[in-house]
């Protein structure tokens, strides 16, 4: 793994424990030798996760939208900032360059960025690790949410457990390096299957 992609918040939240964990993390990535692949921005959670990577001495790349750039968000100390035309091609283009993604603690953005990447996943479309890096438990009602899916039969168990949730770092890492993507097929019913082809 040589270059992990972090989706998080563009403000920092209301708790010192999040950015602390931003900070975590990127030193965490910087010592592993691994690349950061992020949005671009010099702002809340985002901003503080590529700054602990830089003074790591990692590389980071940044990828965002025109749009945002006319807004003066961009960190301006990157290793490389790419700029791209929509937020459609960040997302692409932020994929392309990873080998794995985490998600801290943010809000819409960071959800939509996290599970188009899952469903990505799901649909056979990628096979790279995801995982939730939580503090405090700010992940757990959404995790509940998942599990429900599961319980539900909207989501298959086996596409559920390739998810990884926590907040122990070293944990996470070892994960990250030992990952094999699940085999499991989106559709559980193969009846169901049957009358949608």
């Amino acid at each position: 793994m040589k270059s992990l992609c972090v989706y998080c918040g563009s403000n920092a939240g209301n708790d010192p424990k999040f950015a602390e964990a931003a900070v975590e993390l990127g030193g965490r990535i910087a010592a592993e030798g691994m690349g950061l692949v992020y949005g671009g921005g010099n702002v809340g959670l985002m901003g503080i996760v590529a700054d602990a990577v830089l003074a790591g001495g990692g590389e980071v790349t940044g990828v965002i939208p025109e749009h945002l750039m006319k807004w003066e968000v961009a960190h301006k100390g990157l290793t490389r900032l790419e700029v791209v035309g929509s937020m459609h091609e960040r997302k692409r283009r932020m994929f392309d360059l990873s080998d794995g993604f985490v998600a801290l603690p943010g809000g819409f953005g960071t959800l939509d960025e996290m599970f188009e990447m899952l469903t990505w996943r799901q649909l056979g479309l990628g096979d790279r690790p995801c995982a939730f890096f939580d503090v405090d438990g700010f992940y757990d009602p959404l995790i509940a949410m998942l599990d429900r899916m599961v319980d539900t039969r909207f989501l298959h168990p086996d596409q559920r457990q390739d998810l990884w949730h926590g907040q122990d770092m070293d944990a996470l890492f070892d994960w990250l390096r030992t990952y094999r993507p699940a085999q499991a097929d989106k559709w559980m019913d193969e009846k169901r299957r049957g009358d949608l082809r």
